[in-house]
């Protein structure tokens, strides 16, 4: 038998069938921008935009007392590069106000009479709160805070005051853990699993759905009927909606009963605020289907906007340790704002007005994917 025949391996054969592949590779344009575009988000996300050691944590200060001992502590503070000064606040209250919503991640209460007691050697106390929903990005700062009396020693405590700064600090600094005192990681990550799996699972089966009816041509009964895109789309994502929520119940129950994750918040809060959540990503995944010719681009589409959103919304990696560029990223992406949601709802048990500065961006959010969805919909139909 020769080696070209009929049955025999035909290089020749061979190679047409390569080249026929390239060809397809070429005209296919998204499977293209993906063989590129990956390795670059990758490469791009892990080695410039991860950081396990978050550094310039906001932090806020109610200083009942102000000398210059306390200012030093404040420079001591700042030179850590672990805590970066945002302002002052006016008593507690302000102080767990600022800390449930979120706008900083530790505020530093001094005592009235701290010069006063340091002065005599009683060696006062300050307080320092931290939100510690997320053990991982708070860890390190608050290792680095048992050292900073010395360097206050170091430096203020001269001359006559030398012996206040003996062998033992010269003041302690008390550091009270919120919202997750024991430091559990399941508190931190199995609320931010909800969002990961309706981000997964509403956008590639929204997608899909689409390209699919496209593919088996039963996109041209619709186009034979009088119904409008807006009429169409919104149609089409109420059975996935009902999906979601199921998805979002059996992770609370997990949450629950079997990762003994605390729930503070109200339900009827949750499921609104999920609910929202979802409609953002079922807009997503009707603007990728819109985008995509097949079922395969649908999920290359769809995957290439989850690697972003699992890792710049804060669930693997702390938000806050992030460079700026790719903390505004995360910032248009509404997996960010339903991990603060979802968290603040569980661990510090967040109303309307906590959480309302996370609710508009995804509201927003949704009005404009939905608008690109419409427009890119009705040029698929034409």
């Amino acid at each position: 038998m020769k080696r070209n025949g009929r049955f025999g391996f035909s290089l020749e054969r061979w190679w047409s069938i390569v080249l026929k592949e390239f060809l397809q590779l070429r005209r296919d344009r998204v499977t293209f921008g993906m063989i590129v575009g990956l390795p670059i988000m990758q490469l791009l996300l892990f080695g410039f935009a991860i950081n396990t050691d978050p550094r310039h944590l906001p932090t806020a200060v109610i200083a009942a007392d102000q000398s210059e001992f306390t200012r030093s502590f404040i420079a001591s503070m700042e030179n850590s590069t672990y805590f970066r000064m945002v302002g002052t606040l006016p008593d507690e209250h302000a102080g767990r106000e600022a800390l449930m919503k979120g706008t900083v991640q530790f505020v530093v209460s001094i005592p009235p009479d701290f010069t006063r007691k340091l002065l005599r050697g009683e060696r006062p106390a300050l307080l320092v709160e931290a939100d510690a929903t997320d053990p991982s990005a708070t860890g390190a700062a608050i290792a680095a805070l048992a050292q900073l009396p010395f360097s206050v020693a170091r430096t203020d405590l001269k001359g006559s005051l030398a012996p206040l700064a003996g062998g033992k600090a010269p003041f302690d600094v008390q550091v009270q853990r919120l919202y997750n005192p024991e430091g559990i990681t399941q508190y931190n990550i199995i609320p931010g699993l909800m969002g990961v799996i309706l981000t997964m699972t509403m956008v590639m089966m929204t997608g899909l759905a689409m390209t699919r009816e496209r593919e088996r041509g039963t996109m041209e009964n619709l186009l034979a009927t009088p119904v409008k895109p807006i009429e169409v789309m919104t149609g089409k994502i109420v059975p996935y909606i009902f999906i979601g929520l199921i998805q979002s119940t059996i992770v609370l129950i997990a949450a629950r009963w079997v990762f003994q994750v605390p729930f503070f918040g109200s339900v009827l809060v949750l499921y609104m605020a999920a609910l929202l959540f979802i409609a953002a990503n079922l807009t997503v995944g009707i603007t990728l289907s819109s985008l995509a010719q097949n079922q395969l681009q649908a999920m290359q589409l769809t995957f290439f906007y989850f690697l972003p959103n699992i890792l710049l919304s804060g669930f693997m990696f702390p938000f806050a340790g992030m460079p700026g560029w790719a903390q505004a990223i995360g910032n248009i992406l509404p997996m960010t704002y339903f991990h603060r949601i979802i968290r603040g709802i569980l661990l510090k048990g967040n109303g309307w007005t906590e959480l309302w500065p996370n609710v508009w961006p995804m509201a927003l959010f949704i009005v404009v994917v939905m608008a690109i969805a419409v427009r890119f919909y009705r040029r698929t139909l034409d």
